[in-house]
């Protein structure tokens, strides 16, 4: 699993001109999966980013988590990350889950942050084509990768 985290005061995602979620002050998560992702890969995520300090305290030093600023959470699906440009001009993407298999493993993973941080997730529409507007906070971007947590 890979995750770019980034730190928004405000991010929206609309399919076909129709807004479909909304946050205010929290993170914007784009999230793709890979062939042999698991529970205990999506819970380790869903932990790490409910508990990662992003977010300034009074003396301008990231120390502050999601629960500390009462953030929510824009989960949006993306298997391009997963891209692999290394030969000819034309991204390979098969390092990604089949989309079956990426559609459960997302909506896993969405319940996963759900428990982590109840009623504040929003979640794009997987499989669709989104348009996602952020207004990036710092701006402040991160990636996880399930490699991370060894």
């Amino acid at each position: 699993m890979r995750t770019v985290v980034q730190r928004v005061t405000r991010a929206t995602v609309s399919v076909a001109g129709d807004e479909v979620a909304r946050i205010a002050h929290g993170v914007l998560l784009l999230v793709a999966f890979a062939p042999g992702d698991d529970d205990a890969v999506l819970e380790w995520m869903a932990h790490k980013v409910h508990s990662l300090r992003i977010f300034e305290n009074a003396d301008g030093r990231m120390s502050r988590s999601l629960d500390d600023v009462d953030g929510e959470v824009l989960i949006v699906s993306q298997f391009t990350l997963y891209g692999n440009c290394r030969k000819g001009a034309r991204p390979s993407f098969d390092r990604s889950a089949h989309p079956d298999v990426a559609r459960r493993l997302y909506g896993r993973f969405v319940s996963c942050m759900e428990s982590e941080i109840p009623g504040r997730i929003r979640t794009g529409c997987f499989g669709a084509h989104m348009n996602v507007n952020i207004d990036n906070d710092g701006p402040v971007t991160l990636i996880l990768d399930r490699e991370a947590r060894a």
